[in-house]
C-alpha cells in the first residue's frame, strides 16, 4: 500500500475513496435497524453489498471499503453466531468487494486512465460495537488490554482476508489508534490508515489535539496514512493542515455529508450542502490530502463529482466549482 501511494502521487493528484455503504444499502431496501448495522447485510443480502461496491468503482473510486465497520466477534456473538461464522463473514465481505472489482476490471473500457482498484478492510472503533454513539464521544471505560482483546481477533481475520490494506476508521481518541497501531506489529505484511472522527477543526471527538495524534502515530511504519472521516466537511481543511504539520505520511479525508447524527434516535438531520465533497476537494488537496472520498450520507454521485474534479486537475484545466 505504501508503494501504491507513492506511485499514485507521481501520476495523479490523489486517490479517490468510495462513499457511504450504509446509505446506499438502505436506498436499495436493506433494513439496517440492527446493532450489526451494515454487517447485517453480509448475512442477509450479500449481493446488494457487491452491487454497491460495483457502483462506486463505476463512479471512479480507486479504493473500496468493506462492510466490516460494525463487524465484530462480540456483535455476531450476540446474535448467537460463533467465532467461525463471524470470521467467515468478515472474509466474505472482502470477497464481495474483490468480486465487484473483478467485474469492473473485466471491461476494457473501465481501465482507461485508471489503476486497478484496491480493497480496504474496514475496522470500526470499539464504540461502533457498543452501538451507542461512543465513536463520536470516546472516553471508553475499556482498558487498553480490553481494546486490544476486542480488535486483535478481527485484525487477524482481516489481515488474512486478501484485502490490500486495513482502514482503521472513525477513531474518537488517540488511545484506540495507538492500540491498533501496536497490534499491526503482529501482522508485519499489513499496512493500515488511521482515521479520526473529530468535533471541530482542531480536536478529535474525545477532545485531544489532532496534531498530537498525528505526531504520536508518525513513528509507526505500518501506518500508511493518517486522516479524518465521518466529520463535517467544514472542519476538514484545518484538521488536515494541523495533521500535516506533525507527520510526513500521506493524509486522507473522507468526511460525511455535513448533516448531523443523533446517536439517541440513530437519525441524521439537516440538509447536506450541494457537492460538498467536490467543492471541498480543492482545499483538502491543497492541505495535503492524497486520498479523498466520502463517509456517511454520501453517494456514488458525490464520488463521481469528486472523480471528475480530479480529472480536471490531471488535465491541467482550471478547476471550476462543480454543479
Amino acid at each position: 500500500m505504501r508503494e501504491v501511494l507513492a506511485q499514485a502521487r507521481s501520476d495523479m493528484p490523489f486517490l479517490v475513496l468510495d462513499g457511504a455503504l450504509a446509505t446506499e444499502l438502505e436506498r436499495r431496501g436493506a433494513d439496517l435497524r440492527d446493532p450489526l448495522w451494515s454487517a447485517k447485510t453480509l448475512l442477509e443480502q450479500p449481493h446488494v453489498v457487491q452491487a454497491v461496491h460495483l457502483d462506486y468503482f463505476r463512479a471512479g473510486a480507486d479504493i473500496a471499503t468493506t462492510a466490516t465497520y460494525q463487524a465484530s466477534f462480540e456483535g455476531f456473538g450476540r446474535r448467537g453466531l460463533g467465532s467461525a461464522v463471524a470470521a467467515q463473514a468478515m472474509r466474505d465481505a472482502v470477497a464481495l468487494a474483490a468480486a465487484a472489482r473483478e467485474e469492473f476490471w473485466s471491461e476494457p473500457s473501465n481501465r482507461a486512465n485508471r489503476r486497478k482498484p484496491l480493497i480496504a478492510a474496514s475496522v470500526g472503533p470499539y464504540g461502533a460495537m457498543l452501538a451507542d454513539g461512543s465513536e463520536y464521544r470516546g472516553r471508553y471505560a475499556a482498558s487498553d488490554r480490553e481494546l486490544a482483546d476486542f480488535h486483535g481477533p478481527r485484525l487477524e481475520a482481516l489481515a488474512h482476508s486478501g484485502a490490500d490494506l486495513i482502514a482503521c476508521e472513525t477513531l474518537p481518541c488517540l488511545r484506540e489508534a495507538l492500540v491498533l497501531a501496536r497490534l499491526l506489529g503482529e501482522f508485519p505484511a499489513v499496512s493500515a490508515w488511521m482515521s479520526f472522527s473529530c468535533r471541530d477543526g482542531a480536536h478529535n471527538c474525545e477532545g485531544e489535539e489532532i496534531a498530537e495524534c498525528a505526531a504520536a502515530l508518525d513513528g509507526f511504519g505500518q501506518v500508511a496514512a493518517i486522516g479524518i472521516n465521518c466529520t463535517a466537511p467544514r472542519y476538514v481543511g484545518e484538521l488536515l493542515r494541523r495533521i500535516g504539520e506533525r507527520t510526513g505520511k500521506p493524509l486522507l479525508a473522507y468526511p460525511n455529508s455535513g448533516q448531523v447524527y443523533d446517536a439517541g434516535t440513530k437519525c441524521w438531520s439537516g440538509a447536506a450542502p450541494d457537492a460538498a465533497l467536490a467543492l471541498g476537494a480543492r482545499d483538502w488537496y491543497e492541505a495535503g490530502a492524497r486520498l479523498i472520498g466520502g463517509c456517511c450520507r454520501t453517494t456514488p454521485a458525490d464520488i463521481r463529482a469528486l472523480s471528475d474534479y480530479r480529472r480536471a486537475l490531471m488535465g491541467g484545466s482550471a478547476l471550476q466549482d462543480p454543479v
